[in-house]
């Protein structure tokens, strides 16, 4: 059986003020918080024992989830009194699944902020053939000045774990979905900030611990910013707009461009809505204009109102620098 942990405790500094009370793996993409879209993705996979390791607004994912029945999974959760990085809250978030000594199942890590559709059930049969203590989903980029890059032999193995340079010697980055042996968690300490990828990846390779990479060039996305936020809704939605079925449409609005309207949504006569995320509980008066924006939850949107590139509630209206 395979188990999984998903790292949902980041601020999501860059996307501010989207995140001043919701945190980042909650945001809406295409109708769905992305953390419910990784969860789909992880069941796919036939992972069915999954802990939520969170710390910034913990609160918040628990009224939505629940235990995961809903979804047919065992969710548990495991909360970051401080922030502890990546291999910090890993090990805070192995305690939950409760492993027996000796234990190889496999583990698969994923981040909160990222959406990936490539085959994780491959990548997991991928890492029980090698035998392997970590593979690592790697993907292949235009230009890696902007990431760390993780060459591979040619079987595959990582050879090292590189930081950001000006003349990268490959193009295959680190995609931020792990599969682990149990054996690895063992290793990070407790209660320690600890980053797999800057801290624990480069000393396993060091060590001569069985590394591997899975490399796939599906669709991958970093949401880490308001533009990749919008962008990754585009492309889940995959046509003109998706709404959710409790809300309401005037006849004579028109949504387009990758929209997506929320729950409980109204959209009155005229209204132009086009590549932009509507939250839940959101009234669009008529006439109105919005483009490449966000709305947020329970947002009132008076009529003839022109939104473009904002983020905006009924507290504040803020350029997103797309």
């Amino acid at each position: 059986m395979t188990l999984g942990i998903l790292l949902v405790g980041g601020m999501g500094t860059r996307l501010m003020p989207l995140t001043h009370d919701t945190p980042k793996p909650m945001l809406p993409i295409a109708g769905l918080p992305v953390t419910e879209h990784q969860l789909i993705a992880a069941k796919r996979a036939g992972i069915k024992t999954i802990v939520l390791a969170t710390s910034y607004l913990s609160e918040v994912f628990t009224p939505y989830f629940g235990d995961g029945s809903k979804w047919g999974l065992d969710l548990r959760y495991a909360v970051e009194e401080t922030p502890l990085g990546t291999g910090g809250a890993i090990k805070n978030a192995a305690t939950a699944l409760n492993l027996t000594a000796g234990s190889d199942e496999p583990i698969v890590i994923f981040n909160g902020d990222v959406l990936s559709s490539h085959d994780l059930g491959k990548q997991i049969q991928e890492h029980v053939n090698h035998q392997a203590d970590v593979t690592l989903h790697l993907t292949h980029v235009d230009d890696a000045r902007a990431y760390g890059c993780v060459p591979v032999d040619e079987n595959g193995r990582v050879t090292a774990f590189l930081e950001k340079m000006e003349n990268p010697i490959t193009n295959t980055i680190n995609a931020g979905s792990y599969v682990f042996h149990p054996s690895i968690i063992e290793t990070i300490a407790a209660n320690t900030v600890v980053s797999v990828e800057r801290d624990v990846f480069p000393a396993l390779v060091a060590a001569g611990k069985k590394i591997y990479g899975y490399v796939e060039d599906a669709y991958w996305l970093d949401i880490g910013t308001p533009r990749a936020l919008l962008a990754g809704s585009k492309h889940l939605v995959g046509g003109e707009f998706k709404v959710d079925t409790t809300s309401t449409i005037a006849a004579s609005a028109i949504l387009q461009d990758g929209t997506s309207v929320g729950q409980h949504c109204n959209i009155d006569e005229g209204a132009l809505i086009s590549g932009s995320i509507i939250c839940a509980g959101v009234d669009v008066g008529a006439r109105s204009e919005i483009r490449n924006s966000f709305v947020a939850r329970g947002s009132y949107v008076p009529k003839d109102s022109k939104i473009i590139g904002n983020y905006y509630s009924n507290e504040l209206i803020s350029p997103l620098n797309l």
